[in-house]
């Protein structure tokens, strides 16, 4: 269902946050693959908090069941082996209700996705689509730990959201930290909302992307994800320094 790459040897030199030895068997090929991924957008030796936002509107049902998002969260994991050091990634489930934040680590990824889903209500309570409440959970989240480093937030979505003046001022109030926006995209078309945000101007600098990662079933290879996830963070950690808004 899944195709895992077998990565090339990285254009720059990259020491993982955590080291390989210490990586879920299950999890050492897409951390591999992240550390390919980073290098070629520039950043080799980068470190960031790394954080998932799942879509969990009634839409979704089918990628939940086959295992599409556990496959999203556990990228998020290897993609986090490189940036963080912590071995987590905080997961935010959101449809039109928000849901506790809870972390996927690597002692503890298998299966954690369909539990959380579960543990809410599964397909039954599946509701609609509202970013804002998703993203304040994050900014909340994250300005509480105190980080020093910037954060890096995968959010992913397969429709336009119900708040769409809400999740726009809330972007545009976002650019005045350091977390970046990474929007991933579900679906056969694309979520014309999300290439809005990734173009919407207002903002103190340009703090998000866009990248579609296709329909059921998911093909797409775990590195054209990765320098999707990644290929604007550098251009935006450059910004974001010229600003003050992280070292």
């Amino acid at each position: 269902m899944f195709k895992h790459n077998t990565p090339a040897a990285p254009a720059a030199s990259h020491t993982p946050a955590i080291s390989l030895d210490k990586v879920p068997a299950g999890l050492v090929s897409l951390a591999k693959t992240a550390t390919v991924s980073l290098a070629k957008n520039g950043l080799a030796g980068q470190r960031a908090a790394v954080y998932l936002v799942v879509d969990r509107s009634g839409s979704m049902r089918d990628y939940f069941r086959d295992g599409s998002v556990q496959h999203l969260a556990d990228q998020a994991l290897g993609l986090s082996v490189n940036l963080g050091d912590d071995g987590t990634v905080p997961l935010v489930l959101f449809d039109s209700r928000p849901y506790p934040l809870v972390d996927v680590s690597l002692d503890q990824y298998e299966g954690v996705v369909d539990q959380q889903h579960q543990l809410h209500g599964g397909e039954r309570t599946m509701g609609g689509t509202q970013y804002t409440i998703a993203m304040r959970a994050v900014i909340e989240h994250y300005l509480n730990a105190e980080a020093t480093d910037p954060a890096l937030v995968i959010f992913q979505t397969d429709g336009d959201p119900q708040d769409k003046d809400a999740a726009r001022l809330q972007l545009a109030q976002a650019s005045k930290l350091p977390i970046f926006w990474s929007f991933v995209g579900y679906g056969h078309s694309q979520v014309g909302f999300l290439k809005q945000l990734d173009k919407m101007g207002g903002r103190l600098v340009d703090n998000a992307s866009y990248f579609h990662a296709g329909a059921r079933p998911l093909n797409l290879p775990d590195a054209e994800l990765y320098d999707g996830i990644t290929k604007e963070f550098g251009t935006w950690l450059a910004a974001a320094r010229a600003k003050g808004l992280t070292p």
